[in-house]
């Protein structure tokens, strides 16, 4: 074999160390399982509407949501051989059910992992109010007031997950060297209010971005982790462009692609149809597929 053709065929050896579809390997680290999501390649795991990825990275072990059905979540979890009882920490994205209801079985598999989710006013994952928060009438006898007026300082919210180690966010940080969580505020109609969380990992190549469902829009997300790593190696995720027109889609597509030089897309769950296809023909070969069980490894 000439020497141009070894070197062909170590170039094209490591492509495909960097970007592949397989089976998890517990002894091996840098890369992304998708653990949940509505479509994929033919396999034991079960599809749903939802998302979850297990993301290994520089020594470190992250959920990152935990699909739509705790059933599903644990089947897709045992077929993928992954350990939940080893994970550093978890982050929920939003509070909706497709990205939470695997909790309750994360719950029983490790009860004192760390999990960082949204702070909201009376939010779902235990979230609390000052007592000041409502006006009050001195004209009111005792029983026609809140706790008799003698309200605790703090009052805490409920949540369908009592027990579970919520971390509150409520602003951007580096959770741990090189990891970072992207907090943004929806200002979307329909999800108004509503914080949702990414995350952003440094890598010699650039930042590896998770999204969940990018409610306050895949955009503002990707100038938020810009402002942490100009480069944008990979954004992996839904970018919710689900009945998006093509001309919407395919604007974003030239931003990304020609004025932010993203190098790869591996788009899910939410994006939609019509933006997967639209976003495959504009990367071409450096479009990554991300259908439920890929394993896509991380430089």
């Amino acid at each position: 074999m000439g020497t141009s053709r070894v070197a062909l065929v170590g170039l094209v050896f490591a492509c495909l160390l960097t970007l592949r579809s397989g089976t998890y390997a517990a002894d091996a680290g840098n890369r992304i399982t998708v653990l949940y999501d509505a479509f994929g390649r033919p396999s034991n795991m079960q599809k749903d509407w939802g998302f979850s990825a297990f993301v290994d990275y520089g020594g470190k072990r992250i959920l990152f949501d935990t699909g739509n059905n705790a059933e599903n979540f644990a089947h897709n979890v045992g077929v993928a051989g992954i350990d939940l009882k080893k994970l550093d920490f978890a982050v929920i994205s939003h509070r909706h059910l497709d990205h939470t209801a695997g909790l309750s079985y994360l719950q029983t598999v490790n009860p004192v992992v760390k999990i960082y989710a949204p702070k909201e006013l009376a939010g779902m994952f235990g979230s609390s109010l000052p007592n000041g928060f409502y006006r009050r009438d001195e004209s009111l006898p005792a029983h026609m007031r809140y706790y008799d007026n003698d309200p605790p300082k703090s009052i805490d919210m409920g949540t369908p997950w009592a027990g579970a180690k919520f971390e509150s966010v409520d602003k951007s940080f580096e959770v741990a060297p090189g990891v970072h969580v992207i907090s943004i505020v929806s200002d979307v109609p329909g999800t108004l209010e509503m914080r949702e969380l990414s995350l952003a990992i440094e890598t010699p190549s650039g930042l590896v971005l998770v999204a969940g469902c990018s409610h306050p829009g895949i955009e503002r997300i990707v100038e938020a982790a810009r402002t942490i790593d100009q480069r944008i190696y990979l954004i992996l995720g839904g970018f919710h462009l689900p009945s998006a027109p093509d001309t919407e889609i395919a604007r974003i597509a030239a931003t990304f692609h020609d004025t932010l030089k993203v190098e790869h897309l591996a788009p899910g769950h939410c994006t939609g149809e019509p933006a997967f296809a639209i976003f495959q023909k504009t990367w071409g070969k450096r479009y990554v597929y991300a259908g439920l069980g890929t394993v896509i490894d991380l430089p």
